[in-house]
């Protein structure tokens, strides 16, 4: 088991060395900083100077620009001066990728410069198959030394920040050879150039790792969390969920990743990637941070991991299924009835489970199952008792103080409501009898993810293979909808990858209406690869290098596909990411000049350069010349 020194039940900030980044220093006891990056080209002062002012002017704290060329590079004194002439001093981050002299120039004029090991020396990921010897895999680090030394020294000269930023979609091909395309590859990916940093005594670095798949993205950032604390490394972390698309998708998907982490007290500074104007991402990404770090200082909660669990690469915890909930199942969606609009009954993403408190409905829907409080139940129970367990559509809930009646009732599955702290004897002693039971763990406290994490916990090291359902109670109305979104998302994140969820129950106090709540529970579940109930986008948020119209080229894919459920679609603004952080989705479209586009499936490029005009149409037919169109 790898080493962490993350609590895992109390919400404390992982400690970092602080990071001068302009006139905002990042990470040590500084509050997580909120950053975006342009999408204008960066030779184009005025617009690029507009734009970081909007981001400025919405709370961003580093605006970020893209650095193709030594012009772009050289640019950024002259927007930092056009900045500072309206009265905005915003520090500068230079986005570099491919060429390293780039990095050299721009390392001049701006306050951070964020390089990319995958292509920083390295030549940009092919998907080739290629084998390093050690010897010739030592001479490729000896490679990155002397170009990286070289613009450390310029960054040392002139103040500047760096950030070394992994993307999971542009590992090399000699990190590839070595480590697969894995978690240890990309924090590998990382680790050798903070080596490297660490014997030239460079302190003023911040690291990221990000990818479009959650499930890589969390693990990788706990795994070089670990493996940084293990060499005695203290770096402040950037968080984000790369290609998170946009819309409410976007949103809960950066918020089920970047809120895992947050939550664990990991990230100095973080960025919501949303395919959207850039001032956009902002209140997002303050909303959940103002969100999480509120649980700051929280009661204690007492409680010890379970043996065997792997905080850096867990797996799902091992239940015996009850009324479909568990076992191999998918996660599990519970819905409750409330006066605000009717829960979906139909369609992909209607829940297993609708609660109804004390009121049985006349009429049920097909394939829905039904959970009653257990003295309505018992009551009808006693009406219907010529139903057989086959035709048997209500299932009782019990509060635990009601634990001793449990027994008394006959059902194929039985729901006990419980928190951490209740009577451990009484439960285990329960529920090792009833493996028919599956716990709904809820939460009254302040860091209420840490304490179903010790209750569920608590189950296992007492040997409980009863399925746990995660409910959360929110209170907001119909028009905070994105704020329930963004909360239950972070809230989530962290229980999911740990492998602890076994279904997901959202409740809210207010007049949000149900089917916003229940779209949002799949939505959770998508966004954690956990389960899929309609397609997915992969997004870039786009910048100066996005060779066409991104926003409106999403809204026309998004119209022609949204009915094929289960299919993954990249939509990639030009080739830094584009094959790479796609490289799971069934099908790509990436901006390879300007007006043209390259069409891919899988890793497969299978059409270079056609019109921009044609490349929507050209998906489409591809799509469907592989059978892959749903009616």
């Amino acid at each position: 088991m790898e080493q962490h020194n993350i609590d895992l039940f109390n919400y404390v900030r992982r400690p970092s060395i602080e990071v001068s980044v302009g006139n905002k220093p990042l990470g040590g006891g500084n509050a997580i900083r909120i950053q975006s990056m342009t999408t204008t080209a960066t030779a184009d002062t005025e617009a690029s100077a507009r734009q970081a002012e909007r981001i400025a002017d919405a709370g961003g704290e580093y605006v970020r620009l893209t650095t193709q060329g030594v012009r772009e590079a050289e640019n950024l004194k002259n927007i930092a001066d056009r900045m500072a002439a309206d009265g905005y001093d915003v520090p500068l981050v230079a986005d570099v990728h491919f060429n390293p002299n780039v990095a050299d120039v721009a390392a001049v004029h701006a306050d951070k410069v964020r390089i990319n090991p995958g292509n920083y020396v390295d030549p940009a990921r092919t998907f080739k198959q290629l084998e390093y010897t050690d010897e010739e895999y030592a001479d490729e680090l000896k490679k990155i030394e002397q170009r990286f030394v070289p613009f450390l020294n310029i960054c040392r000269k002139n103040a500047t920040a760096v950030r070394i930023g992994v993307n999971h979609g542009s590992l090399s091909d000699r990190i590839m050879s070595r480590y697969g395309d894995t978690p240890e590859g990309i924090v590998e990916s990382c680790m050798e150039f903070l080596r490297i940093c660490k014997r030239e005594r460079f302190d003023n670095v911040v690291i990221s790792i990000k990818a479009s798949n959650t499930v890589v993205m969390v693990r990788s950032m706990r795994l070089l969390a670990a493996a940084m604390e293990s060499e005695d490394m203290h770096f402040p972390l950037h968080l984000g969920v790369t290609e998170a698309g946009e819309g409410e998708d976007g949103r809960i998907k950066s918020a089920v990743g970047i809120g895992a982490l947050l939550c664990d007290g990991i990230g100095d500074t973080i960025r919501v990637s949303l395919s959207e104007e850039p001032e956009a991402e902002i209140p997002v990404a303050r909303h959940l941070v103002e969100y999480v770090t509120a649980r700051a200082g929280h009661t204690m909660i007492p409680a010890m991991p379970y043996d065997g669990f792997n905080y850096v690469s867990p797996e799902r915890r091992h239940t015996t299924a009850a009324g479909g909930i568990g076992g191999n199942n998918v996660p599990a969606v519970i819905m409750t009835e409330t006066k605000h609009g009717k829960v979906p009954t139909t369609g992909d993403m209607k829940p297993e489970y609708i609660y109804v408190g004390s009121e049985i409905p006349a009429e049920m829907a097909e394939g829905v199952r039904y959970i009653a409080d257990f003295d309505t139940y018992m009551n009808y129970i006693s009406q219907h008792d010529n139903a057989t367990a086959a035709e048997q559509k209500v299932f009782p809930i019990f509060p635990h103080t009601a634990m001793p009646f449990i027994g008394t009732v006959d059902a194929e599955v039985k729901f006990l409501v419980m928190q951490y702290g209740v009577c451990t004897e009484e439960y285990v002693a329960c529920l090792k009898h009833h493996p028919e039971v599956v716990a709904v763990c809820m939460s009254n406290h302040r860091n209420r993810l840490g304490e179903q994490r010790a209750l569920i916990h608590e189950m296992t090291r007492n040997g409980l293979k009863n399925p746990a359902v995660i409910c959360q109670m929110y209170h907001h109305s119909a028009d905070e909808k994105s704020d329930f979104q963004l909360e239950a998302a972070a809230d989530m994140g962290a229980l999911m990858f740990d492998g602890l969820c076994d279904g997901i129950w959202l409740m809210n106090n207010g007049t949000l209406p149900s089917g916003d709540i229940c779209d949002t529970a799949f939505g959770i579940l998508q966004a954690a690869r956990l389960r899929t109930s309609k397609t997915e986008y992969i997004s870039c948020p786009g910048c100066g290098r996005t060779l066409y119209d991104l926003r409106s080229t999403i809204a026309r894919i998004k119209d022609a596909t949204a009915h094929m459920k289960g299919l993954k679609i990249g939509i990639m603004g030009c080739i830094v990411n584009g094959p790479g952080e796609m490289a799971d989705a069934d099908y790509g479209y990436v901006g390879a000049g300007r007006g043209r586009i390259s069409l891919y499936r899988r890793k497969e490029c299978v059409a270079k350069n056609i019109p921009e005009a044609e490349a929507v149409e050209r998906l489409l037919q591809l799509i469907e010349a592989d059978g892959m169109k749903q009616q």
